[in-house]
């Protein structure tokens, strides 16, 4: 019996509110930037344990402006960290939609692919004398190995 974690389907009204939301999110978050690998490398990063101290340098420095020098912009950071708790909490509700939205698609994916090996089975089967025999052989270059590993198991009887 096929695998069916779920039934989900969107009717155009719920799609267009979807590309809306997304499209109103873009916008209100053009700010946001993409980093290249060797940019997230080279960066100074402000890991959990680092963060109390970053608070407290900057609370320390707020309470003390005579220690800086006038090349040290304290009010950029502060604008920072506020920038950084603004952040977090939304970026913390968009991980978890995007962690369920990632797991719907692995399991309507899933669904799918179970009832297609299903089918598959039936074809190689069932569909021998029903003319069926080129349309499964065709599909049969899903299970051809090309001196890997395959990358699924054909399924049910193949």
């Amino acid at each position: 019996m096929s695998q069916n974690l779920l039934s989900l389907q969107f009717t155009d009204q719920q799609l267009a509110a979807i590309d809306a939301a997304l499209a109103s999110l873009e916008s209100a978050l053009a700010g946001l930037i993409a980093l290249t690998p060797d940019q997230r490398r080279a960066m100074t990063k402000m890991g959990p344990k680092s963060e109390a101290f970053c608070r407290q340098t900057l609370t320390v420095l707020s309470q003390n402006p005579q220690v800086i020098p006038p090349s040290v912009n304290l009010a950029e950071a502060q604008a920072d960290l506020t920038a950084l708790d603004a952040l977090r909490p939304r970026l913390a509700r968009l991980e978890r939609l995007t962690e369920r939205a990632g797991d719907t698609d692995a399991a309507l994916g899933g669904d799918v692919m179970s009832f297609a090996l299903e089918g598959y089975a039936l074809l190689k089967f069932a569909g021998k004398n029903q003319g069926l025999e080129g349309l499964r052989k065709e599909l049969s270059a899903r299970f051809a190995r090309s001196g890997g590993k395959a990358e699924g198991a054909p399924g049910p009887g193949g």
